[in-house]
């Protein structure tokens, strides 16, 4: 028993060394800093949540020394910011391995503190599932739930597991009940948003929305299945649902192929691919179905 917690431990602290090199502090608010990984070339990959300015930023690399860095890009829907660092060696080995993470499987999540270096915490995979639209509108391509402790200055840095597989991405600011691991393939999809325009592009129809009980008779009437729909309670004036003469107490059914009864499913015009394409609406208006069209907006204000 004993060689073996002491093999575990061996390995354990070779993946932390083998990682290290890849992995700075990122000195972007108050206090205390953030951790970052050396994602692509000249790129650091870090939590949006923990860069709290936009200029002034810097780095301390894996050889103690600081190196000014220019925010890139940021995103809160997925929690990811990209800096641009100039003098970095290699970026981390990529290995597509978030979507393999298994449920039960321990994993690393791996920091960097400017005053005692490299800092790691282990943990358990708790929880794995399929996409996931974050609480903030963003969408990850797996939900990886940890039960690892994320430190303070930890967020942002590299969740690796016991295979030396980079997983993805440490944050703490995406789930009210444990930390997350921002997967890979979602990492590399934001990023080549960030770095080619600053910003993830999401759709925007120009309502305040909340979800509401479809009465059985107009369920019946109609007809619909689903039992709830989004009553639009704001129209912003001009805005894409506006144009479209989409009006206050319309409940909306329906967006293109998408059948609307959560909340949730009206983020589903955050995709990117909707943007500036002309889709379907179908509305509850006075107790009759009503079909518009509405030409999908840029959210503004990135």
């Amino acid at each position: 028993m004993q060689s073996t917690l002491a093999s575990l431990s061996s390995e354990l602290a070779k993946l932390v060394e083998e990682f290290q090199p890849y992995i700075v502090a990122v000195h972007a608010r108050g206090h205390y800093p953030s951790s970052g990984v050396h994602w692509r070339s000249g790129i650091i990959v870090t939590a949006d949540h923990t860069v709290r300015r936009d200029e002034d930023i810097q780095v301390t690399l894996p050889d103690g020394k600081r190196a000014d860095a220019v925010l890139a890009g940021r995103d809160p829907g997925t929690d990811l910011a990209a800096l641009k660092v100039e003098g970095l060696g290699s970026p981390a080995p990529q290995t597509g391995a978030g979507d393999q993470a298994k449920a039960g499987e321990l994993a690393l999540v791996l920091g960097r503190s400017p005053d005692s270096g490299p800092n790691a915490s282990l943990g358990v995979i708790s929880a794995v599932s399929g996409p996931w639209r974050t609480w903030r509108g963003g969408r990850l391509d797996n939900y990886i739930r940890l039960d690892a402790t994320i430190f303070p200055n930890s967020s942002g840095g590299a969740v690796v597991d016991v295979r030396g597989r980079l997983l993805g991405v440490a944050t703490s600011a995406l789930s009210r009940i444990a930390g997350l691991a921002i997967p890979a393939s979602s990492v590399n999809r934001v990023l080549d948003a960030l770095v080619t325009k600053g910003h993830v592009s999401r759709g925007y129809l120009g309502i305040g929305a909340q979800p509401v009980g479809i009465p059985d008779a107009w369920r019946a009437s109609l007809p619909l299945t689903a039992k709830s729909g989004i009553m639009v309670v704001k129209v912003e004036a001009g805005g894409p649902a506006d144009r479209a003469g989409v009006l206050l107490g319309d409940i909306l059914v329906s967006l293109g192929d998408a059948t609307l009864e959560e909340f949730e499913d009206l983020q589903s015009v955050s995709d990117s691919g909707i943007i500036g394409k002309q889709v379907k609406a179908r509305v509850i208006r006075a107790g009759a179905i009503v079909e518009l069209s509405i030409t999908v907006g840029e959210r503004p204000g990135k």
